[in-house]
């Protein structure tokens, strides 16, 4: 058999594919006869989503010889045909992994995981944080005590003002409570940082991304986590619109039409890009270098949020030639 497709799940997994006497296999699975029924078939590619556990069965597979393809489900939700079920899933999956032109997802290593699952632990503790300080600044305001915005004006002048604020013994208790509690997420937030740092200095593909103006530990380590060395993208544009930093485009009869950046986005990179540009550009005032002339004219012409679209894109863009070239920045 030349190809299999496996439409995942938890417990139930179903097989879509065709013999060599042509004779279409469609069956269902448990989780345990997985690796068992595909060693059966014996296929020489395995079609999946880039869905949940994806890269781990495609590291299994990959391992026992085979070649493993992942496609993005946006893609695959084009060759559904009918009611939506597994089985028809698993036939929308192979229908679209045999297209000549099909873009597929690489497989992640262990390691990229474990960058990944990092980077999405910390980005649950910044929304845990923010959570708690909202929630104490909207009760404090009932008390007529209002703070000003800012994680740490909170932090700073949220002790002092529960002291003088007159409050109750029970109110007093609860909000020092809130207090713990972020004092708590802090810590671990800032633990997690410590060891994005630490990973930053010893990986030598971050420390070569962290010399960009606009990248740090974080934006370093997430590029790497998410796209390793950018060989999978054929140019730096490829990767600034996988991430989200291009216009959406919608051009028909021969006229373009280009709109804002669209949903359809590596949002957690978007973000952390579109930060660290913030973080350049507030800091353009007295520099009069080429790239600081530029930024500057951008946002004259533009205005500061399209400004800070743009250098996000150029740094993705000056990111893959470090990772998919192993460069070195080189400013000016």
């Amino acid at each position: 058999m030349k190809m299999l497709a496996i439409d995942l799940g938890k417990q139930s997994f179903h097989l879509h594919g065709i013999d060599a006497h042509g004779v279409v296999i469609s069956r269902k699975v448990s989780r345990t006869k997985l690796e068992s029924a595909v060693a059966e078939l014996e296929p020489d590619t395995i079609a999946m989503e880039a869905c949940a556990s994806a890269h781990h069965w495609g590291r299994q597979f990959r391992a026992a010889g085979r070649e493993v393809r992942l496609v993005n489900p946006r893609f695959v939700k084009a060759f559904v045909r009918g009611s939506k079920n597994d089985a028809v899933d698993a036939e929308a999956i192979y229908d679209a992994a045999s297209r000549p032109t099909m873009r597929f997802v690489p497989v992640k290593t262990t390691e990229q995981q474990d960058l990944q699952s990092l980077h999405r632990v910390r980005e649950r503790l910044v929304i845990q944080r923010t959570s708690l300080i909202n929630h104490a600044r909207g009760l404090l305001a009932e008390y007529g005590v209002v703070l000003p915005k800012g994680p740490w004006r909170f932090r700073d002048q949220a002790p002092q003002a529960i002291e003088e604020a007159g409050l109750s013994d029970l109110a007093r208790e609860l909000f020092t409570e809130l207090l713990d509690q972020l004092r708590d997420v802090e810590a671990r937030l800032a633990k997690l940082d410590a060891e994005l740092v630490r990973i930053c200095r010893e990986h030598d593909a971050c420390r070569r991304l962290a010399a960009l103006p606009g990248v740090g530990p974080v934006i370093a380590t997430a590029l790497v986590a998410a796209v390793d060395d950018g060989r999978h993208f054929r140019s730096g544009r490829e990767l600034a619109a996988w991430i989200g930093l291009v216009p959406r485009q919608y051009t028909t009869g021969g006229k373009p039409r280009l709109g804002g950046i669209g949903r359809r986005a590596n949002h957690y990179l978007r973000r952390q890009l579109i930060h660290g540009a913030r973080a350049v550009i507030s800091r353009l005032a007295g520099r009069d270098d080429r790239r600081s002339a530029w930024l500057k004219g951008i946002v004259a012409r533009a205005g500061f949020n399209k400004a800070l679209v743009a250098l996000a894109n150029k740094t993705a863009r000056i990111a893959w030639v470090l990772l998919a070239r192993k460069e070195c920045y080189m400013p000016g």
